[in-house]
């Protein structure tokens, strides 16, 4: 995977109104992100009636239970068919994460070919492996994970058929917003070096220089919230970006994988025609006859550098001169006996 591959998470954000969420779809597209990815669940299938709300979707909503509150933002199978639609006339790839094994199905018939794992379902034996039966590329977040909980859920899959290099591991810390003192984005490398693995970063902070960061850091799938308005009520707008502030993360992502290289250190193209200009030659610092004997206080350092390298000021010391040659010459192998 050459190109950082960026999801732009429209999540439930949507509100459950198709007219937003075909919004998302065209903000996500011209962002320039790759995917927008939506979240698929029945929710008798994922919560009970009296399962509790974490404190960010009480922020968001403190009327409702969190069963209510996830039954007002599913999308049904035809919201989803609708989706795909909007999303091949923006050119822009649909996707969506399943959180039961009964939407796991359902994508499945959808053709959509790859699965994100979210952080809840890394301990979910059958539903993980469901996923790894199926041997395709496999995303997994990794939100309150330990590494031997990550371990764990990487050997259920192969032994359930996924090959190994179709994984791919994302760090995650689940929390909206995250603070930056919990991001631990040097877990990153930390997780490649265990695994043996591809890492990609799911983000939850406010902001884009954590993503930008991770890109710098090796994370070959970016993963980030984005909403049309911030202020809009629901559980994951706060910790989302606004369309303008996607476009910019998109971009500097581009920017940081252009500039990452290929790690060999050596003069680039652009550098190449500066190195003349910047660096220095072995010049006369006064004017000599022909036959003197070069000595260290005869000799001075400057610009331009194409002459003899300062670097060989030991050979050319004790060397004696075969011409006249005037003050400030830059000296030249064949000024030499």
């Amino acid at each position: 995977m050459d190109k950082v591959l960026i999801i732009a998470e429209a999540g439930v954000n949507h509100n459950g109104s198709m007219e937003l969420a075909k919004k998302l779809i065209e903000a996500a597209a011209t962002a320039g992100a790759d995917i927008v990815k939506f979240q698929t669940y029945i929710t008798e299938n994922l919560v009970t009636v009296s399962a509790p709300k974490a404190d960010y979707q009480k922020n968001a909503d403190a009327k409702s239970t969190q069963f209510e509150m996830l039954k007002a933002l599913e999308l049904s199978k035809s919201d989803h068919h609708e989706l795909i639609e909007h999303c091949k006339k923006n050119n822009i790839v649909f996707f969506s994460t399943a959180f039961d094994e009964t939407s796991i199905d359902f994508l499945r018939s959808l053709g959509l070919g790859f699965w994100k794992i979210p952080s809840g379902e890394l301990t979910n034996l059958p539903y993980l492996r469901k996923i790894g039966s199926f041997n395709q590329t496999v995303f997994i977040s990794t939100g309150m994970a330990t590494m031997k909980e990550i371990n764990d859920a990487i050997n259920i899959l192969t032994k359930a058929g996924l090959s190994k290099d179709k994984i791919l591991v994302m760090h995650c810390t689940t929390e909206y917003p995250t603070p930056m003192q919990d991001v631990n984005l040097n877990a990153l490398q930390s997780i490649k070096k265990e695994t043996g693995l591809q890492v990609g970063y799911s983000d939850h902070t406010l902001g884009i220089e954590v993503p930008v960061a991770a890109v710098a850091l090796g994370a070959k799938v970016i993963e980030k919230h984005f909403t049309l308005d911030r202020t809009l009520r629901g559980p994951d707008h706060k910790a989302s970006l606004e369309p303008g502030e996607l476009g910019k993360m998109v971009s500097a992502i581009r920017n940081i994988e252009q500039a990452m290289g290929d790690g060999i250190k050596m003069p680039s193209p652009s550098e190449n025609k500066n190195i003349v200009i910047a660096r220095k030659s072995i010049h006369l610092k006064r004017s000599l006859v022909a036959g003197t004997v070069l000595r260290g206080e005869y000799i001075m350092m400057k610009r331009p550098g194409d002459g003899i390298s300062p670097m060989k000021l030991d050979d050319v010391v004790g060397r004696k001169i075969n011409k006249d040659l005037a003050a400030d010459h830059k000296l030249m192998e064949e000024d030499l006996l």
